[in-house]
């Protein structure tokens, strides 16, 4: 996937795409950062795995800004981040939907038995375990929250 990426950086170019060119540079600069984090070289390249996590990381980033832009009526930063935020969520791989998520907390919820809301941290530490990183944290609370109430 890292190579990927950069591979499509001249394209980027050659189309002028200034909203995915930046885009792409920022994740290579992410990969390239979180590479050197790791203690390896900086010509190393990531795994699909590591790439993705960084990724997940970039678009969690997107949102908190476009939140911020939007409560301070900055409509124009707000359009440039949902741009980037679109190009970014094309290298993740497909989320889950509401339905497969409520199917995996409910069938949680029978496997550990009755779940108080001290315990909500561990359970949905155990959901997004199951649903190996493909859902979305906030929606998987939203769901938990309806589900033990």
């Amino acid at each position: 996937m890292h190579e990927k990426i950069q591979e499509q950086i001249p394209e980027a170019m050659r189309a002028k795409d200034q909203v995915r060119l930046i885009t792409l540079r920022g994740m290579v600069a992410a990969f390239v950062s979180e590479v050197m984090n790791l203690k390896r070289k900086p010509q190393d390249k990531l795994s699909d795995f590591e790439a993705i996590a960084v990724i997940r990381r970039l678009v969690k980033q997107r949102k908190d800004s476009i939140e911020q832009f939007k409560k301070g009526n900055r409509e124009d930063l707000v359009k440039n981040e949902e741009a980037e935020l679109k190009i970014l969520e094309e290298f993740l791989p497909a989320q889950m939907s509401e339905e497969q998520i409520r199917e995996i907390v409910l069938k949680k919820k029978t496997e550990l038995g009755e779940v108080d809301k001290t315990k909500m941290g561990q359970f949905m530490g155990a959901v997004m375990k199951e649903t190996g990183g493909n859902a979305d944290g906030a929606l998987v609370k939203k769901i938990i929250e309806e589900v033990l109430v």
